[in-house]
């Protein structure tokens, strides 16, 4: 077969030279940045009442990220990375999924965990590292998984989730379950090794799977364009690994949901790979470690506000009278509220056991993980000032 494809390559008599930085691939783009619609574009079949969900779910993120950077600013979580200026990439996406497929995200796609139904709650235990959290606090905050709602739990090291989401939508292809896998990552994490070997792997074993790169301008503190590559973006290297592939406005929602719900009859029906690359910008740091005035401008940041995801589709809703003004703000006022209230009380709510440590891994703990659980109990007793949270969830429980 190889051969055969070999033979019917065209023949040259002179060396040509392909310039690859000559190839471009065009954007989708539906909403313009003032919320009206593109000429000769045509606005995806959403009724109602799923605008108002894909609003809402924007909304409440904006708030939950605006509001955790005031919460680790005062020193009451360590950590935390913000979606602001990306919502619309996450949240667009996710809408047009079913809810049995599989979402493996990085760590800037709480909006899609959002729109599945991941509470408020939910989201403050986790970020607290609490009792009630579903990973019994052994993540950093923003590491969210939820199996109910089919939303792998995220991992810290750069790119792992990619060639995951390959091998898992093989098995959803062998199991016929008639659903994909969307994989969620940065145009930095596809400078990874993994990214590379889960595409030509994805390609080859035709399975259903998205791959979803966020493109927002910067790995951290590198510029995408000049310093992490010399070519046209990230797409171009789904058509080199022969998927299919579509670049679109990551801030448009309405496009980022009309080549996602494509995306997924092509993976679904004919089990074809897609990658889809989404052109946005990172509105706030990398996390709340980082300081981006020290690599881009005021200048810079100013032109991506004006193309805000959030307003341009209220712009939308409202020209469709949809929404009002006063109505968003209405909202606005109550999940702020809510994601208040949810933040005071899953601060109060105790760390877990320190039992909880050495278990789900195995059945019964092993005799040495009971040992070194032992010894670590005695060094806490020994310093109880250093691990007041610990030491109070100690034999018995609260002290």
């Amino acid at each position: 077969m190889a051969q055969d494809k070999q033979h019917q390559l065209d023949i040259v008599t002179e060396p040509q030279f392909i310039d690859g930085s000559a190839l471009q691939i065009p954007m989708l783009q539906i909403l313009k940045e003032d919320g009206s619609v593109q000429k000769g574009a045509s606005v995806p079949a959403i009724d109602k009442e799923l605008a108002l969900k894909m609003h809402d779910t924007m909304q409440f993120i904006r708030i939950l990220d605006e509001r955790m950077i005031a919460a680790q600013r005062q020193g009451r979580i360590s950590f935390y990375l913000s979606s602001l200026g990306e919502e619309a990439a996450s949240i667009g996406s996710a809408a047009a999924l079913d809810d049995g497929d599989m979402i493996m995200g990085q760590y800037r796609e709480q909006g899609a965990l959002a729109f599945r139904g991941f509470t408020v709650e939910q989201f403050m235990n986790q970020l607290f590292s609490n009792e009630r959290d579903l990973g019994k606090g052994r993540q950093m905050p923003v590491h969210y998984g939820c199996a109910a709602l089919n939303f792998m739990t995220i991992a810290s090291p750069l790119a792992t989730q990619i060639p995951q989401a390959t091998g898992y939508a093989y098995g959803q292809k062998m199991d016929q379950t008639g659903n994909c896998t969307l994989c969620y990552f940065g145009e930095g994490a596809a400078s990874e090794g993994d990214f590379h070997a889960a595409l030509n792997m994805a390609a080859v074993y035709k399975v259903p799977v998205i791959f979803f790169c966020r493109n927002n301008g910067y790995a951290i503190s590198t510029p995408s364009q000049g310093e992490q590559y010399a070519g046209d973006g990230i797409a171009p290297r789904g058509v080199a690994y022969g998927m299919k592939t579509i670049r679109v406005d990551g801030n448009d929602i309405f496009a980022v949901y009309q080549a996602t719900q494509l995306a997924r009859k092509l993976a679904v029906e004919e089990n074809e790979p897609v990658l889809i690359e989404g052109m946005s910008y990172r509105m706030a740091g990398h996390s709340t470690s980082d300081d981006p005035t020290g690599y881009r401008t005021r200048e810079e940041e100013a032109a991506w506000r004006a193309k805000d995801p959030l307003a341009r589709f209220e712009s939308y809703l409202m020209a469709q009278k949809w929404l009002t003004k006063e109505a968003a703000e209405e909202n606005y006022a109550e999940k702020k509220a809510a994601v208040l209230a949810a933040l005071k009380d899953a601060e109060k709510v105790p760390v877990p056991h320190i039992d909880e440590l050495i278990k789900d891994v195995y059945d019964t703990p092993t005799k040495q993980l009971q040992e070194q659980l032992e010894e670590l109990k005695a060094h806490i007793r020994k310093y109880p000032e250093a691990y007041p949270k610990t030491a109070s969830r100690m034999d018995g429980g609260e002290k």
